[in-house]
């Protein structure tokens, strides 16, 4: 039987609104998310959900007065937003019918307008991050790491610390509208200069790419931006053989910006540097994820039969930071754990479990985290990676003098040795 502060928390929970107030939509996405998260959360947060759920009850309660059965979506969003940074765990939480829909895009793979621009809030701008070949904003000429300072008149990106007018979703939502763009864009070496750019129906999502660096040009470079689609592993997979055919000597992979994705993909992809198990532990049973030679591990004695396999077998790095995330972080550890170089900055730290979506009643999706991450060994995946070197992405050195501080390093440590000199007679 429940004690009478349960049954209290549990009256609360039930209730549309505490303190007796009629239902609204911000008390129906409270209600609903709140449930969802009772019922199938298991991740590594200590914090007692129920007693929070129920204190944060009664703050979207006084929150609501002012509206009653009014009290909007966005009030129920903030609050939950609130609750979920209490309770500790950065996988759960809830998105927007823009960022559902935007979700939805990526990982079906789905035709959208857009400009080929992927970008991240930086000092002074928005970031470009990643480049689609062959769209519109190739063909315009920009790169990644220009940086839009101001779009259609309103400064982007971050001023002093703080957001500025126009973000990444905001850019995003332009695109979408299908009218041309007006930027400011910055380059290292080039005065600042305005263009207009336009939209096509492209993929929502972006793909792994391939560019070349070292001062033998045979360092491969793979910018590998999101392990949401169901082919992201085999995007992978095929630079990395066409960087083969082509004579790398040392491979490093990017994953600067990658917030994740799914988990097969990215064990897929981690299997690139030798044979991959994820373990998965649920509030009832588990399941294995495996991984083969860059693809997909389908049985257990399969994955076992060639434990020596690997695709790259040469010098190796991952470029990771503030942004690299869950699944992005899986990938890391594997790579880490099989010898490749971690460098950069330590990872967000959401790596050692995973989530589902569910539906909200505003159109948005809840992300619950629903298991936690072992190895092979059975002992629980890190929460965050830290870099076996250590260098801070420097927005200013990339934009005023070209300068990438953290793939710098990668190449020194991936240098060829220098040969020792001959001995004198």
């Amino acid at each position: 039987m429940p004690t009478p502060r349960r049954a209290l928390l549990l009256a609360l929970l039930s209730l549309p609104l505490a303190g007796g107030a009629l239902a609204s939509p911000a008390t129906d996405l409270y209600s609903a998310a709140t449930r969802a998260v009772n019922d199938s959360y298991y991740g590594w947060a200590t914090q007692n959900f129920s007693v929070l759920a129920g204190e944060y009850a009664q703050k979207l309660s006084e929150r609501c007065a002012p509206q009653g059965e009014a009290c909007d979506y966005a009030t129920g969003r903030a609050v939950l937003g609130d609750l979920f940074g209490a309770f500790g765990d950065d996988h759960t939480n809830v998105r927007d019918p823009e960022g559902a829909e935007r979700l939805r895009e990526v990982s079906q793979n789905l035709a959208v307008q857009r400009t080929g621009l992927r970008t991240v809030r930086a000092e002074g701008g928005l970031l470009v991050v990643s480049v689609t070949p062959g769209s519109p904003a190739e063909r315009a000429g920009l790169r990644r790491f220009d940086l839009l300072s101001s779009v259609r008149g309103q400064a982007a990106g971050k001023r002093e610390g703080q957001n500025a007018p126009v973000g990444p979703n905001d850019f995003v939502r332009l695109e979408r509208a299908g009218a041309p763009i007006e930027v400011t864009v910055g380059r290292a070496g080039a005065p600042e200069r305005t263009l207009v750019l336009t939209t096509a129906r492209l993929q929502a999502r972006d793909v792994p790419t391939l560019s070349w660096m070292g001062a033998d040009g045979k360092v491969a470079v793979v910018d590998f931006p999101t392990f949401l689609p169901d082919d992201a592993a085999r995007q992978f997979l095929a630079r990395v053989r066409e960087a083969q055919a082509a004579g790398a000597r040392a491979l490093v992979v990017d994953l600067r910006y990658n917030g994740g994705g799914s988990l097969n993909q990215c064990v897929a992809a981690a299997s690139i540097y030798g044979p991959v198990v994820y373990k998965t532990q649920f509030k009832v049973g588990g399941f294995t994820y495996t991984g083969l030679n860059g693809e997909e591990g389908r049985y257990l004695d399969t994955l076992f039969a060639g434990p020596g396999e690997k695709v790259w077998t040469g010098p190796a790095a991952v470029l990771v930071g503030p942004n690299t995330a869950s699944c992005a972080e899986v990938f890391s550890v594997y790579a880490q754990r099989a010898g490749a170089h971690v460098v950069g900055e330590t990872t967000r730290g959401v790596g050692n479990s995973g989530v589902v979506f569910r539906n909200l009643p505003d159109g948005g999706v809840l992300a619950v985290t629903v298991l936690r991450a072992y190895g092979r060994d059975d002992q629980p995946l890190p929460e965050r990676v830290t870099p076996d070197l250590a260098a801070a992405t420097d927005t200013a050195a990339l934009t005023t003098r070209g300068e990438d501080t953290v793939l710098k390093v990668a190449l020194g440590t991936l240098a060829p040795a220098t040969p020792a000199p001959a001995a004198q007679k």
